[in-house]
C-alpha cells in the first residue's frame, strides 16, 4: 500500500502537464513567508510563489472553499486538518529533500499511518532567564526544583514586605502550563471514535499534581498569593529583563523566540537555561509544519519551492537577509523559531545568535507535544489557563469547577 501511494504521488507531482499552474499559493500564519516567497521568486523565473496570511490557516482550511497549494503553519496535525494534505515520502525517496537533515523527533508528529504528510519547519523551547552574574547547576537545562530552591533563597523582606523575590509560578501563565507538561499532563486530541465526546484528553492526576506543586511553592517560598500580588503590584511596571537587571527578581520565564528578540544590549547581560525535567525539554505547542495540499494545481511548483526551502544554504541566506533588513529584531530564526533542519540550528544559528554558543538544545532532549485539536489556541486561552490560575489560588481546589466540565461547556457553546 505504501508503495502504491508513493507511485501515485510521483505520477501527479513529477509529471509535466499543460494544466500545471506556475503560481504557488502559500497559506501561513507566519508573516516571514512573504520574505521567503520573494527570495524564491528571485532565485528562478519559472514559478511565482504568493502568500496569504491567516491567523489560523488550519481553521481556514475547514471553513473556506478556496484552497492553497502549500500550507506552512501551526495546528495542522489534528484529525480534522491533516486529511487535506498529500503524502510526501516521495520527496525523500527521490532525494528532493533529505530526510536525514531533520531532527528525527520533529518528523514523527507529521507521520500518519506510516506516511509522512507534514514536514517540520521550526520550533521553540521554554527557557528560564537570569542575570549572567548568577549561576545554576547545568550548562544546558534547569528544572523546577532548582528554580524553586534558588528562588526561595534569593527572597528578601523589609518590614514585612518583599523587596526582591526569586520567582513565582503565577507570574506567567505559560510557565504554569509548561510545568504541567513537565509533570506529564499529556494534553492531546481525543482518540478516534471519541472525538465528539472527548475532543481533548489529559492525565488528570498529573495535571493536578503539577498545580498542587505550584500552589505549595507559592505558599512555602513566597508566603502565599497575597504576598506575591503585593510584590507584583509594586515592582512589575518594568519589563522582565529590567527586573532581572535591577536584581528585583532572580528568574523570568520566556520561550526561545521571546528571548532572542530582546534588544541585543539587554540580551548581552542575561543568561538562560532550557526548562527541563528528566532529560526532556518540552517543545512549545504550535511548532510550524509544512504540507502540500492534496489537490494542488501547482504540482511541479510545490516541489520546486519545497526543494528550495528545505536546503541549509537557503535558510542560511534567509537568516542573512533577515539580519540585513533588521527583521531579526522582531522575529526569531526561521518562521519564528529554531530550524527543523538540525545542522541549520546547530551550525548556522550561532553565527547569527552568539548567545547560542554552548547552549544549543540537545537533540536527544527535544520532546514534541502530542497532537492537539485544531482549535487548541482558543481552548487553551479561554479554558485551560483560567482553570489553572483559579486552581492554584483557590483555598479549597476541590470547590472549583472541574476542567472536564469546563471543556465540555466550551465546546457545547462554540460548536
Amino acid at each position: 500500500m505504501r508503495k502504491y501511494f508513493v507511485i501515485i504521488f510521483v505520477f501527479f507531482i513529477f509529471s509535466c502537464s499543460v494544466f500545471d499552474s506556475k503560481t504557488i499559493m502559500i497559506w501561513t500564519d507566519k508573516p516571514e513567508f512573504a520574505l521567503y516567497a520573494q527570495a524564491f521568486n528571485a532565485s528562478q523565473a519559472e514559478y511565482k510563489a504568493e502568500v496569504r496570511y491567516f491567523e489560523f490557516p488550519s481553521q481556514q482550511l475547514l471553513n473556506s472553499t478556496e484552497r492553497p497549494d502549500i500550507v506552512a503553519a501551526s495546528w495542522l496535525k489534528s484529525a480534522s486538518t491533516r486529511t487535506f494534505f498529500a503524502p510526501l515520502d516521495a520527496l525523500f525517496t527521490q532525494k528532493i529533500v533529505s530526510e536525514d537533515s531533520f531532527y528525527p523527533k520533529l518528523l514523527e508528529p507529521g507521520v500518519i499511518e506510516g506516511e509522512q504528510y507534514l514536514l517540520p519547519v521550526s520550533f521553540n523551547v521554554p527557557a528560564m532567564v537570569f542575570a549572567q552574574s548568577n549561576t545554576v547547576s547545568s550548562n544546558f537545562t534547569i528544572n523546577v526544583d532548582e528554580i524553586k530552591e534558588k528562588g526561595k533563597a534569593y527572597n528578601r523582606m523589609m518590614r514585612g514586605d518583599y523587596t526582591r523575590m526569586g520567582f513565582s509560578p503565577d507570574w506567567n501563565d505559560d510557565f504554569l502550563f509548561i510545568s504541567a507538561v513537565l509533570h506529564n499532563a499529556q494534553f492531546r486530541e481525543g482518540t478516534e471514535g471519541t472525538l465528539q465526546s472527548a475532543p481533548l484528553m489529559w492525565n488528570e492526576d498529573a495535571m493536578r499534581s503539577a498545580l498542587d506543586f505550584n500552589k505549595t511553592w507559592i505558599l512555602e517560598a513566597n508566603s502565599g498569593a497575597r504576598a506575591v500580588d503585593d510584590f507584583s503590584f509594586k515592582y512589575f511596571f518594568d519589563t522582565p529583563s529590567k527586573r532581572i537587571a535591577q536584581g528585583r527578581v532572580l528568574f523570568s520565564y520566556m520561550n526561545s523566540a521571546e528571548f532572542f528578540t530582546l534588544d541585543s544590549e539587554v540580551r548581552s547581560i542575561l543568561d538562560f537555561r532550557w526548562l527541563s525535567e528528566n532529560n526532556s525539554i518540552p517543545l512549545i505547542e504550535g511548532s510550524v509544519y509544512y504540507g502540500i495540499y492534496s489537490e494542488t494545481k501547482a504540482n511541479n511548483g510545490t516541489v520546486a519551492f519545497t526543494q528550495w526551502f528545505f536546503q541549509p544554504e537557503t535558510q542560511r541566506r534567509i537568516l542573512e537577509k533577515s539580519r540585513d533588513l533588521q527583521l531579526n529584531e522582531t522575529g526569531f530564526g526561521i518562521a519564528g523559531g529554531f530550524s527543523s533542519l538540525r545542522n541549520v540550528t546547530e551550525d548556522i544559528f550561532p553565527r547569527f545568535y552568539s548567545s547560542l554558543l554552548g547552549h544549543i538544545p540537545p537533540d536527544a532532549f527535544l520532546a514534541p507535544p502530542a497532537i492537539l485539536p485544531y482549535d487548541w489556541p482558543q481552548l487553551k486561552e479561554r479554558v485551560i489557563l483560567p482553570f489553572m490560575r483559579e486552581y492554584i489560588r483557590a483555598e479549597n481546589s476541590s470547590d472549583i469547577r472541574p476542567l472536564d466540565k469546563r471543556v465540555s461547556d466550551w465546546y457545547r457553546i462554540n460548536k
